[in-house]
């Protein structure tokens, strides 16, 4: 047995493990580090957070990464570059994070590496005959394993395209092993960029699990902050609160067909972007919408489209719902939720478990742990035993810290 072999059979047969998750999502903010204790593996998963941050992106690489996140066309020449530098820098981080924790790169049994999206294609997006789902993520693991010297499990979504399925959401198999209530059904609701969910039935209930993408989360609102009042985001939904929600542009943004698949689905920037709304702008005549106006709409957009969703499901009696994602922070998409769904109970994530913000970086740890030592996980709740491992492997060939 070579040393990269007996590296993985070491690591396989560990009952516990200290995985590093990483996330990085749709709105490019920066890369999200979750240190977890893992134990056990499949439906005798256990997860503590040891420690967690957010590094953000420089306002160089993030403008290197808005130049081929999302876009129809760009430099490949770009593409590849960024995907060894997003690879390095997030080796780096790595070890920087790992120093302020006080925790040693020998300490760490692997890295779970989701990588930044640059472009989602289920077939609902690019709608091309003869041709699959289709997901891009770039941060490429065997460059952060030879920064680091520490094992790197990547690109996770490749599997699940690879399997049928549309490369989202990858956190639902995490969910149901981690947060089914035996008597309460509850909705895992993470308002990100693109908001989605995870549907969790009370192992009590005959209903089915559902997730998927509802549309956009915080996408258009925190684009329509930048474009008209120069910040990043409507903190707390304020401005949005003092405006008036235009049916007819809400009309126009809701007749997107995607609104009217069923889940699973799932979508990206590449379709909810600032085109959309400057296409349903024309189509209504509400080009020039006062700023806290627009705000108003794209909030109710994105309350609207969620709550409907979720009040498609067939299920009987309450449902509790846990909400992460920078959208909780927004008081007037929250409100504007509670208000469209009476029957259900909101709460954060954070009061049920951990750090709201470390949710995915957390399921990817997770995932990471599943490949390494578990029989895996089901992506379709229909056929349970159909099971994968998810994300490639890279073991480090030099000295902890050396970058080639």
């Amino acid at each position: 047995m070579n040393s990269l072999t007996s590296t993985l059979a070491s690591l396989s047969s560990k009952n516990e493990k200290l995985v590093l998750g990483l996330m990085s999502g749709t709105s490019m903010d920066g890369l999200d580090l979750a240190l977890c204790r893992i134990t056990g593996h499949g439906a005798n998963t256990e997860v503590d957070l040891l420690a967690f941050s957010t590094r953000p992106y420089t306002p160089e690489m993030k403008e290197q990464l808005q130049d081929i996140v999302s876009v129809s066309q760009c430099s490949l020449e770009d593409v590849c570059l960024m995907n060894s530098v997003i690879g390095n820098f997030t080796g780096r981080v790595i070890l920087e994070a790992l120093e302020k924790w006080e925790w040693e790169p020998a300490d760490v049994d692997c890295v779970a590496s989701h990588g930044q999206t640059i472009y989602h294609a289920p077939v609902n997006k690019h709608e091309r005959p003869g041709f699959p789902h289709a997901t891009l993520q770039i941060g490429d693991g065997d460059h952060i394993a030879q920064v680091t010297g520490i094992p790197t499990i990547s690109d996770f979504r490749q599997k699940h395209t690879a399997a049928g399925g549309e490369g989202a959401p990858m956190v639902a198999p995490v969910d149901r092993v981690l947060f089914t209530d035996a008597a309460v059904d509850r909705l895992l609701l993470n308002i990100g960029g693109i908001a989605n969910f995870t549907y969790l039935p009370a192992v009590s209930s005959s209903s089915v699990e559902v997730s998927g993408d509802t549309g956009p989360g915080n996408t258009l609102m925190d684009k329509a902050a930048r474009r008209c009042l120069s910040r990043p985001f409507d903190q707390g939904g304020a401005v949005a609160r003092e405006g008036t929600v235009n049916e007819p542009l809400l009309s126009a943004l809701k007749a997107d067909p995607y609104f009217d698949l069923e889940l699973p689905k799932t979508t990206g920037p590449e379709r909810f972007n600032w085109e959309y709304v400057s296409q349903a702008q024309r189509q209504s005549g509400t080009a020039d919408l006062k700023p806290e106006d627009l705000l108003a709409t794209l909030t109710l957009l994105t309350a609207d489209t969620i709550a409907e969703a979720v009040a498609a499901i067939p299920r009987s009696g309450p449902l509790q719902v846990l909400v992460s994602g920078g959208g909780i922070h927004n008081h007037f998409l929250m409100d504007n939720l509670e208000e469209k769904l009476p029957e259900t109970t909101f709460s954060s994530f954070s009061e049920q478990y951990f750090n709201a913000d470390a949710k995915e970086a957390v399921c990817f740890a997770v995932l990471a742990n599943e490949t390494l030592s578990g029989k895996g996980f089901h992506i379709d709740p229909q056929q349970p035993e159909r099971k994968l491992h998810f994300g490639k492997i890279s073991v480090p060939d030099c000295e902890t810290g050396k970058e080639n």
